[in-house]
C-alpha cells in the first residue's frame, strides 16, 4: 500500500483503534472483532510485547480492508522496524524528527505527536502527514476548531480521551479522524474474549460518525 492510499484510508474510516495490551497473544482477535464493527484501521502500539512480530503477522493474514499500522514509535530504529513489518502508517506521541524522515524515506504516512500549535506546525513542517495531538483529554473539541481558522491545512487526530460518545464531536470541530484507545478496545473484554462486546463498541463507534441524513 501506497503512502497516498493509506492517508485517503485513514481518512475515509475516520477513526483509528489504538491497541495496546499487557499481551499480545488475543490481538488478532481483537483486530478481527474491530473489523466486523466497521472499524478498519487499527494501530499497534510499540508497548505490546513483540509487538514488530505481531505486526508482521497481522499484515499477512488481516482481514480483507484492514489497515495495519504502528504506535508508540521514538526513534528511527523503531520506524525501520515497523515499516521492514509492514506496517502501512506510523504514529508516535512525540515529534522526532529522525522518525519522520525514515517513514518519508520509506514511503510510509506518518503521525508523530504534538501538543501546543507550536508543537502542531514544528510536526507539520518537518513532514508529517497527520499530526496526532496528545493528550487531547484536557483540550476538548474547541481546541481543534480554534485551530482551523490559523491552520485548515493541517490535518490533526485527537488522541488520548476520545470516546465513543465525543468521538463525532471533535471530527466536526475539524480533526480529519480520532484516535480511540481503551474507549474502543476495552481491557476487560479482551481480557474475558468478549468479542462480541468489542464488536458492539465498533458498531457505536461507526454509527456515531455516520453522516447525519
Amino acid at each position: 500500500m501506497t503512502k497516498d492510499q493509506a492517508l485517503r484510508a485513514i481518512l475515509e474510516a475516520r477513526a483509528v483503534a489504538v491497541i495496546r495490551m499487557r499481551d499480545g497473544a488475543r490481538l488478532a482477535e481483537a483486530v478481527a472483532a474491530l473489523r466486523r464493527g466497521g472499524v478498519s484501521a487499527v494501530e499497534i502500539t510499540m508497548t505490546v510485547p513483540g509487538a514488530v512480530e505481531i505486526i508482521r503477522e497481522l499484515v499477512r493474514t488481516r482481514p480483507p480492508g484492514t489497515l495495519v499500522g504502528a504506535g508508540t514509535v521514538l526513534d528511527a530504529g523503531e520506524a525501520a522496524d515497523v515499516i521492514a513489518a509492514g506496517a502501512d502508517f506510523v504514529v508516535s506521541p512525540v515529534t522526532d524528527r529522525d522518525t519522520i524522515q525514515a517513514c518519508r524515506d520509506a514511503g510510509v504516512l506518518v503521525a508523530p505527536g504534538a501538543f501546543t500549535p507550536t508543537e502542531i506546525v514544528a510536526a507539520w513542517k518537518a513532514g508529517a502527514d497527520i499530526v496526532k495531538v496528545f493528550p487531547a483529554t484536557s483540550l476538548g473539541p474547541r481546541f481543534f476548531r480554534d485551530l482551523r481558522g490559523p491552520l485548515p491545512h493541517v490535518r490533526l487526530m485527537p488522541t488520548g480521551g476520545v470516546t465513543l460518545e465525543n468521538a463525532r464531536d471533535f471530527l466536526a470541530a475539524g480533526a480529519c479522524c480520532v484516535g480511540l484507545g481503551t474507549a474502543l478496545v476495552d481491557a476487560r473484554a479482551v481480557e474475558v474474549g468478549d468479542w462480541a462486546e468489542i464488536e458492539a463498541r465498533a458498531r457505536r463507534l461507526i454509527a456515531s460518525l455516520a453522516p447525519a441524513p
